[in-house]
C-alpha cells in the first residue's frame, strides 16, 4: 500500500524552482571537494519524530493527521515500516535510525517486546533488502517507561539494571542483524535531581560497567558498529553525566572506553548546554571523537529541546566547516531528529521539513566548501598565530621554551603590541560567502 500517494519523488529542480516539492540546493550527486554531496551528508530519517511524533505538548494532545493513525499495536507499526520506506524512497534519503520502542511496541513482558521486535525487524529486513536502504544507528529506550524513573545504567534498583542490560543485549543483536554501522548511547535518564540521595561516584562506576559489558558482547556476537555517546545537559534530569562533548570524552578517558567510543553530537543539545553546535564538534573533532550529527535548531527563547529542523544557513555553514576540517564524518551521519511543529499537522508537512533541512544543509556544505577551497578563515587564523612561528614562539611549539627562558625573553621590555580579532568583519565575509553560491 502507499502512504503518502500524493506525494511524487523528490528531485532536484535548483535555485530557479518554485515547486515546494523539490530541492533547490541538494544535489545528490554533485561533486564537492572530491565527493558527491551524497557521500558527505549522509542524510537518514529520525524515526521517532518522523513516524511517531504526534504533536502533543504539555498544553494540548496530539495534532497529526497520519495515515496509520486507524491502527494501533502491531498493525500500526507493521503500516509505519512501509511509510518509513516509502519515505526514504521518495525523498532520496539513504539512512535511518531508531530506537526499539520506536519500531514495536512494548509488550507486558521482556519476552513479549522480543517477540515484537523480532517480527519488526524481519520486516525492515526484508525492506532494506529490497530497497538497498541501510541502518545509520539503532540505539535502546531506556528512559521512557516508568521503571526507568531513576535512571537504567544508573539506576538505583539492581532489577532494573539487569532489566537495562537485556534490553541492551537485544538492541545490539538487532543492530548486527539489520547491519547498523553504528549503535548509540543516549542517557536520557542517566542523571539526578539532587545530591541529597546520590551517590554519583558509584552511578558513574555502574554506567560505565553497563558500557564495557556492551563492548564485550558486540565482539562476542561480532556486531562491529561504532559506538556513540550522545552528550545532553539536561532534560529530562537536572543534572545528566553526559553534560557535553568534553563532560562525555572525560568520562570515556577516566573508564578506559575512549578506544570504543565517539560522539554523536546534536545541535539542540549544544544549545542547552550552553555551547554552539561548531564548538561540539570541534570539541570532538580535536579529540578524534567526532562521530556522528544529529541535526536539528533549537529556539534561543525557549529553555528546552525543541528539536526544530535545521534551517539557519550560518549554522549549517559553519557545521559543515567543521566536518569538512576534522575531513569528514566517517561511519556517521547527518540524522534529522527533528520535528515538525503542531501546527504543521498534515502528511506533506513532513515532506517539506525534511526538503528544508536537506537543502539547508546542502547549502552549508557549498559554503563551507567555498571557505576551505579559498582558505578564507585558514589565512586569518594562520596569520593570527604567526608570533608562533619564529623567535620564542617558535620554542614554545618546540618545546625548547622553559619558565626561566621566557622570563629572559620578557625581561628584554619588548613592546607588546596585539592586534585586532576583527570578528565583525569576519561576521560579514562568512555572509558574503553563504549568499554567494
Amino acid at each position: 500500500m502507499s502512504i503518502f500517494k500524493n506525494i511524487p519523488s523528490i528531485q532536484f529542480e535548483g535555485k530557479g524552482s518554485d515547486n515546494p516539492l523539490a530541492f533547490k540546493q541538494y544535489d545528490p550527486k554533485q561533486v564537492v571537494l572530491g565527493k558527491t554531496m551524497e557521500e558527505h551528508l549522509r542524510f537518514a530519517v529520525a524515526y521517532w519524530h518522523t513516524f511517531n511524533a504526534i504533536g502533543n505538548d504539555p498544553f494540548g494532545s496530539g495534532t497529526m493527521v497520519r495515515e496509520w493513525d486507524k491502527f494501533s499495536g502491531m498493525d500500526r507499526a507493521k503500516v509505519q515500516v512501509e511509510a518509513n520506506f516509502e519515505f526514504m524512497e521518495k525523498l532520496g534519503i539513504p539512512y535511518y535510525c531508531f530506537h526499539d520502542v520506536d519500531i514495536a511496541p512494548e509488550g507486558a513482558t521482556l519476552q513479549e517486546s522480543n517477540k515484537n521486535l523480532d517480527v519488526i525487524v524481519a520486516m525492515l529486513k526484508e525492506q532494506m533488502q529490497a530497497t538497498g536502504k541501510k541502518l545509520l544507528w539503532n540505539t535502546s529506550n531506556m528512559f521512557s517507561n516508568p521503571r526507568f524513573v531513576h535512571g537504567a545504567g544508573t539506576a538505583v534498583n539492581a532489577d532494573v539494571y539487569a532489566y537495562a542490560g537485556a534490553q541492551l543485549k537485544k538492541a545490539l543483536e538487532v543492530g548486527k542483524e539489520l547491519g547498523a554501522e553504528n549503535y548509540v548511547f543516549w542517557g536520557g535518564r542517566e542523571g539526578y535531581e539532587t545530591l541529597l540521595n546520590t551517590d554519583m561516584g558509584f552511578e558513574l562506576d555502574n554506567l560505565a560497567r553497563l558500557y564495557h559489558m556492551a563492548v564485550a558482547y558486540a565482539k562476542e556476537i561480532g556486531f562491529d558498529a561504532q559506538f556513540l555517546i550522545e552528550p545532553k545537559p539536561k532534560e529530562p534530569t537536572k543534572h545528566q553525566y553526559d553534560f557535553d562533548a568534553a563532560t562525555a570524552i572525560s568520562f570515556l578517558q577516566k573508564y578506559g572506553l575512549k578506544d570504543h567510543f565517539k560522539l554523536n553530537l546534536e545541535a539542540n543539545h549544544a544549545t542547552l548546554a550552553g555551547h554552539t553546535f561548531e564548538h561540539e564538534i570541534r570539541t570532538a573533532a580535536i579529540n578524534g571523537m567526532l562521530g556522528s550529527l544529529d541535526a536539528n535548531q533549537g529556539d534561543l527563547l525557549l529553555g528546552w529541546d525543541t528539536d526544530e529542523f535545521p534551517t539557519d544557513l550560518y549554522s549549517t555553514t559553519l557545521t559543515m566547516y567543521e566536518v569538512l576540517k576534522a575531513g569528514g564524518i566517517g561511519r556517521g551521519g547527518v540524522n534529522f531528529d527533528a520535528k515538525v511543529r503542531r501546527g504543521s499537522f498534515e502528511a506533506d508537512d513532513l515532506f517539506l521539513a525534511h526538503i528544508a533541512g536537506m537543502d539547508s544543509f546542502a547549502w552549508g556544505l557549498k559554503a563551507a566548501a567555498k571557505l576551505i577551497e579559498e582558505g578564507i578563515l585558514d589565512k586569518v587564523v594562520e596569520n593570527r598565530y604567526r608570533s608562533f612561528k619564529e623567535g620564542i614562539g617558535a620554542d614554545v611549539v618546540a618545546g625548547k621554551a622553559t619558565l626561566a627562558s621566557l622570563e629572559q625573553y620578557a625581561l628584554q621590555n619588548h613592546p607588546i603590541v596585539n592586534e585586532s580579532g576583527r570578528q565583525e568583519r569576519l561576521r560579514l565575509l562568512l555572509s558574503e560567502v553563504i549568499f554567494s553560491v
